[in-house]
């Protein structure tokens, strides 16, 4: 967070929230491009590493440069945020899919899993006046550095050995992921019923 402020701060004048968040969706679209083109050429993957740490910037600095210039626009921003997460995951998925680097029910399972999250954090903000962006230990800032890390690996190996088995390391990776997204997403359902059947009471 003091990063983001220090960059913030230095950021020109000429650009402002808006350019911010055209350049994480952009990025995020190219990530997804990449990860389709490394199907035919791994570097490809490099350039997928490249545009996720760029979408890292646009989606992370936005709202932050809104708050250091105290221009926050709180209903435009969170609408157009999150529409943007909506459509970049898709194309970020997809791209995934048809890399070659994970089987396609994989990517479509994370993806059901994101817009599930997503969903329930909305539903949240809707019906308990907070937003959390972030899981557990996990936000999108984690789960960006987790795929350039893994970005990293396939350059070296597509496969992982497990107890005598060779898997697709990005099948391993999703599994966890899918697995890990549905508890949070389930705990998260259940404690925030609690929550609101213990304010909403019938008589």
């Amino acid at each position: 967070k003091r990063v983001l402020v220090w960059m913030a701060e230095r950021s020109p004048a000429g650009i402002n929230s808006d350019h911010l968040t055209g350049l994480g969706f952009a990025a995020q679209l190219l990530a997804g491009a990449s990860y389709a083109l490394s199907s035919q050429d791994p570097l490809a993957l490099v350039l997928a590493s490249f545009f996720l740490a760029l979408n890292w910037v646009g989606d992370s600095l936005d709202g932050t440069l809104a708050r250091v210039r105290h221009q926050q626009r709180p209903r435009y921003g969170f609408y157009i945020d999150h529409m943007a997460d909506t459509f970049g995951a898709l194309a970020l998925m997809a791209g995934l899919a048809c890399s070659g680097y994970v089987h396609w029910q994989i990517a479509a399972g994370m993806l059901a899993c994101f817009y599930i999250l997503s969903i329930e954090s909305y539903l949240t903000t809707y019906t308990m006046g907070h937003f959390h962006l972030s899981q557990s230990i996990f936000g999108p800032t984690e789960i960006r550095i987790l795929l350039i890390v893994g970005n990293t690996v396939l350059l070296v190996s597509r496969y992982v050995d497990i107890f005598g088995h060779r898997f697709l390391l990005f099948d391993i990776g999703g599994a966890v992921a899918i697995t890990g997204m549905t508890c949070m997403a389930v705990t998260a359902t259940a404690r925030h019923i609690a929550v609101l059947y213990g304010e909403e009471k019938l008589p």
